[in-house]
């Protein structure tokens, strides 16, 4: 199917463009706040303290997030909703159920990602996705041109929302003294909830809804409850935390957490190309969230499915569930044992980081500059990774600084032969030639 879209569609927009990536990487702005924290500033700073203190919060002490205003997020309700969950996740939803939650991965018939969100079960036949507004977009298409019994309605974030409000809220408690400010901030103490599980408290008289999710390794939650409450929920866990040493993060530190948790956040969705996501291309706006990938890196290449990734790419091959029909899924299976890439962890030489800031000073040619602590410039960003030899085998996508781990570290899919730990690759910086 396709919908008429005002300004025209996604495919349209492809049309008329003879070189896609070249488009992407020079013309378009990010939407999103990675790119452009001045979205969010009226709302969370991008410091409260310093995102070095922020960064040491979480692994010392204790740190508070704000997610309220950036996340997209999609409410679907009806008995054709879990048919279509179950059609669009590579993930089993075999076992899933009320009170749960679960990392949602979606993929193209080809078998690359589209993109990721939380969902919630929040009751019968009713389910929240939350951010990944790649896949938002890909369950509501589906649901449209699939014909399946189902209600959706969609809340952007803050500085799309045509409301200018939220439907929720959304805090991220976490550190290793998450668990005691939320004993003392809960009313009767804090259940003992699962990972990925949800409930029910209440703080200062107001229900909060509470998932079971750590960003930094330890018992963190994530909780929500109507956005007007938020204000007073969220100064209850300032006042009980103060003693614990509770911080506010900013949104510096916020979208520094994947660099220890090493998720491998917004990949290029994988909808350019191919007939048989053609409709989803009609279907989509050419001002949208897809038609402003903003490419940079030292990666190029006039192919863009050269930028499609997998799961098994990104570190998703835990969660590829052969038990029910999915989308990508004979092209999934055909890789299975033999996937070409893995996701690793890249810690950066230091002599170099040092030789890149010191070009900063000194006359001639300057070395792309570092920012901090997130040094990537792209959404999604790509750089070169070679062997010793020269030979690509790979992209480091997501690079910046921990100050937990006083080194400069990024997140890459490179080839299983080149993926073991201690092994030295070398990675291109700045522009194709360095």
């Amino acid at each position: 199917m396709a919908t008429e879209q005002q300004g025209g569609s996604l495919q349209s927009l492809i049309d008329s463009k003879p070189n896609l990536t070249d488009y992407f990487y020079n013309e378009t702005l990010a939407p999103h706040f990675r790119a452009r924290t001045g979205l969010t500033a009226a709302f969370i700073p991008p410091e409260f303290t310093t995102w070095r203190d922020e960064q040491t919060a979480w692994r010392e002490t204790e740190i508070l997030f704000d997610q309220s205003h950036h996340m997209p997020e999609l409410f679907i309700k009806g008995p054709g909703a879990l048919p279509l969950l179950t059609k669009i996740g590579i993930n089993s939803l075999a076992n899933f159920g009320p009170n749960r939650a679960k990392q949602l991965v979606g993929c193209s018939p080809s078998g690359h990602v589209i993109g990721d969100c939380v969902l919630y079960w929040r009751g019968e036949d009713d389910f929240e996705l939350v951010s990944g507004m790649a896949l938002l977009n890909w369950v509501h298409y589906n649901a449209e041109a699939g014909g399946y019994d189902v209600t959706i309605s969609r809340d952007d974030p803050t500085p799309y929302n045509p409301t200018g409000r939220r439907v929720f809220y959304r805090y991220q408690l976490d550190g290793p003294n998450a668990e005691k400010i939320w004993n003392e901030v809960c009313e009767g103490g804090a259940p003992n909830v699962p990972f990925f599980q949800t409930t029910t408290v209440r703080i200062k008289g107001h229900e909060v809804m509470v998932l079971r999710h750590g960003m930094a390794g330890h018992r963190g939650v994530e909780i929500s409850g109507p956005y007007e409450e938020g204000p007073a929920v969220r100064q209850a866990i300032i006042d009980a935390g103060e003693k614990y040493g509770l911080k506010l993060g900013g949104t510096k530190s916020y979208f520094s957490t994947l660099l220890e948790s090493a998720w491998m956040a917004y990949p290029l969705p994988a909808i350019y190309t191919g007939e048989d996501m053609r409709g989803f291309r009609e279907w989509l706006p050419a001002n949208g969230w897809e038609a402003n990938a903003q490419l940079g890196g030292s990666f190029v290449s006039d192919n863009i499915e050269d930028y499609y990734v997998t799961p098994y790419d990104i570190g998703y091959e835990r969660i590829i569930k052969f038990d029910h029909d999915f989308i990508g899924r004979e092209a999934l299976e055909a890789i299975a044992n033999a996937a070409p890439r893995k996701r690793v962890t890249l810690e950066w030489n230091v002599d170099d980081v040092m030789k890149v800031i010191g070009s900063q000073f000194t006359p001639g040619t300057r070395y792309k500059a570092f920012e901090f602590p997130v040094a990537y410039y792209g959404f999604p960003h790509f750089d070169t990774v070679r062997d010793t030899s020269g030979k690509h085998v790979g992209f480091s996508n997501h690079c910046g600084y921990t100050n937990n781990e006083s080194a400069f570290l990024s997140l890459a899919s490179i080839d299983v032969s080149h993926a073991e730990p201690g092994t030295e690759v070398v990675l291109t910086w700045g522009e194709p030639n360095g």
